[in-house]
């Protein structure tokens, strides 16, 4: 039998990395605030999660000023994308097969 989680990829394997590649495969971007905002976590959560993100380079960050004010967004990579679809897609069929 073929072994039904390993298209599960453990990049995705945590709630948070899971809702901000959520919000990022809707969104073109989204910055810091708004992804902490919409996932409840806490500033130190968020920028470690991301930081994973970025280094599987499934995101990128951006930074720039707003005015005098720093503002860091968040993009999807076409890798990430893919990669997310394909992690969901395998979450499907590990469902389906229950």
């Amino acid at each position: 039998m073929k072994n039904i989680i390993q298209n599960i990829n453990k990049a995705f394997d945590h709630r948070i990395r899971l809702g901000i590649m959520s919000v990022l495969m809707v969104n073109e971007s989204a910055d810091f605030s708004t992804l902490k905002e919409l996932l409840g976590v806490t500033d130190g959560n968020l920028a470690s999660h991301a930081k994973a993100l970025e280094n599987e380079e499934y995101i990128t960050v951006e930074k720039q000023f707003i005015g005098k004010k720093p503002n860091t967004s968040y993009i999807a990579t076409r890798e990430g994308r893919i990669a997310f679809k394909n992690h969901i897609e395998a979450l499907e069929k590990l469902i389906s097969k229950s």
